[in-house]
C-alpha cells in the first residue's frame, strides 16, 4: 500500500526520498520469502523425521481455500464498479480481462500493462503466488526424493536449492539477450523464483535449529535497503534498467526479504516476537489478505471521489491513512463472509473426491482409507482414547 501510495501522489518522483517509497515494493519479495517458508515446512520437517510428506490434496485444496474464495469475490466486484467509474485507461476491463484474471493468467499475455485492469493492478504478485503453488510439490519431490534419495541430508538439500535459486538470473538473463520470452516473462515465476527459494532455504535452517539474531538482520535489512533505494538497482523514475542493475536489485531485493523473515522464523523469544503476537497485530494479520485485494480500488475511490485530488498530487500520509482507514471495514466482512462459505474444508472436499471417485471406479482416497481405519481402531479399542489428527 505504501508504494501505492507515493506512486499516486507523485511522490516517488522526488529524488533520493522517493526511492525510498519506491522501494516498498520490497514487500512482495518478503511476501514471497514467507511463502517458501511456511509452504516448503511440512516437506522437510517430514523429511527430518523421516514421516510421511504432506497430502497432496490437502495442500491443493487448502491453497484454493485460502485464496480463491475471497480474490473471486474482489475480481466481481472490480468489475462491476468499473462499469459505473471512469478513471482513466483501464485496458483490462474486458470480457476477456475478466477470464484472465478469474483464472489468474493476466500476467501471461505478451504485454502485462495491455491487460492489467485498474483495480486489480496488484494481483500479478498473487498470479506468481499460484504458480509457486503448482510447482512446489514437483520441488520438494526431485530435491527430497530425486536428489536426496528420501535420506535427510540438509546440506545437500541446500546445495539443490543453491542450484534452483540460479534460475532466476539465468531467466532474467534470456529475457535481456534473447527475444525468446514477451516482456511479461519477468513478471513470471521463475524471474522472482529466488524470493521463494530464499523462504524453503530458511525452512532447511529451521529444522536443522539455526539461529538469527535480530541485532544482526535488522541493521543488515536496514542497510540494504538504503543501497537499494540508489541508482544501483537502476532509475525508478524513468524505468531505464541495465540488466546488472536488475540482477543486482533482485538480489539486494532477495537480501532484505529474507534478513527480515529470519529472525521471526529463527530467533529465540524477544521483544520483536512479543509486539507481532500482539492482538492488534494479529488481528490485522488475519485479515490483510482482504486489505492486500481491495486496497487499490479503494485508494482509487479516496483520491477520486472522497478527497477529490488529482492525480500525482497530495498527501502520501494522507492517502495512507485514510485508505487503511476505509479498506479495513470490508476487508473484515469480506474476511467473516468467504471464511464462512460452506463445504470450503478440507473434510467435505475429500468426501467429494471419494465420492467421485467411488462413482468412475478409480480406487479410495488414501486419507480416507487411513481415517476409516482409524475409526474402526477406537471402536475396538475405545479406551485408547480419540484422535485428533
Amino acid at each position: 500500500m505504501g508504494t501505492h501510495a507515493a506512486y499516486g501522489t507523485g511522490q516517488s518522483t522526488n529524488g533520493y526520498v522517493g526511492a525510498l517509497y519506491a522501494r516498498l515494493e520490497v514487500g512482495v519479495p518478503i511476501f514471497f520469502v514467507l511463502s517458501g517458508f511456511l509452504l516448503f515446512r511440512p516437506w522437510v520437517r517430514a523429511a527430518a523425521h523421516g514421516t510421511q510428506p504432506p497430502s497432496l490434496s490437502r495442500y491443493v485444496f487448502r491453497r484454493i481455500r485460502r485464496i480463491a474464495p475471497a480474490y473471486l469475490v474482489v475480481v466481481l466486484i472490480a468489475y462491476v464498479l468499473y462499469q459505473f467509474r471512469d478513471a482513466g485507461p483501464n485496458p483490462g476491463h474486458t470480457w476477456m480481462g475478466l477470464l484472465e484474471h478469474l483464472t489468474l493468467t493476466q500476467i501471461y499475455a505478451p504485454v502485462y500493462f495491455f491487460v492489467m485492469h485498474q483495480g486489480l493492478t496488484q494481483t500479478w504478485s498473487l498470479a506468481v503466488e499460484l504458480a509457486f503453488y503448482a510447482v512446489l510439490p514437483l520441488m520438494a519431490a526431485l530435491l527430497l526424493t530425486v536428489l536426496c534419495k528420501g535420506v535427510w541430508r540438509p546440506g545437500l538439500l541446500l546445495a539443490g536449492l543453491g542450484c534452483l535459486a540460479a534460475v532466476t538470473p539465468v531467466w532474467l538473463w534470456l529475457q535481456d539477450f534473447t527475444d525468446w520470452l514477451p516482456s511479461s516473462a519477468g513478471m513470471w515465476l521463475p524471474a522472482h523464483l529466488l524470493y521463494f527459494v530464499g523462504g524453503m532455504v530458511l525452512a532447511v535452517l529451521h529444522v536443522v535449529e539455526a539461529r538469527v539474531n535480530l541485532l544482526i538482520a535488522g541493521p543488515l535489512a536496514v542497510l540494504t535497503y538504503l543501497i537499494v533505494s540508489t541508482p544501483i538497482a537502476g532509475d525508478v523514475n524513468t524505468g531505464e534498467i541495465a540488466l546488472w542493475q536488475t540482477l543486482v536489485k533482485v538480489a539486494l531485493y532477495a537480501t532484505i526479504a529474507c534478513a527480515v523473515v529470519a529472525p521471526l522464523v529463527l530467533g529465540g523469544s524477544d521483544g520483536f516476537e512479543r509486539l507481532l503476537n500482539a492482538a492488534p497485530i494479529v488481528w490485522l494479520g488475519e485479515i490483510s489478505y482482504e486489505i492486500f485485494l481491495l486496497h487499490v480500488i479503494m485508494m482509487e475511490i479516496v483520491m477520486a471521489s472522497v478527497l477529490q485530488w488529482p492525480v500525482f498530487t497530495g498527501s502520501l500520509p494522507v492517502i495512507f491513512m485514510v485508505t487503511l482507514v476505509m479498506t479495513i471495514p470490508p476487508a473484515w466482512l469480506l474476511h467473516r463472509w468467504t471464511g464462512r462459505w460452506p463445504g470450503c474444508d478440507v473434510v467435505t472436499v475429500q468426501r467429494v473426491l471419494g465420492t467421485a471417485r467411488l462413482f468412475l471406479g478409480i480406487g479410495r482416497d488414501p486419507d480416507a482409507s487411513c481415517l476409516s481405519q482409524r475409526r474402526r481402531d477406537q471402536t475396538r479399542s475405545p479406551t485408547k482414547g480419540t484422535d485428533t489428527t
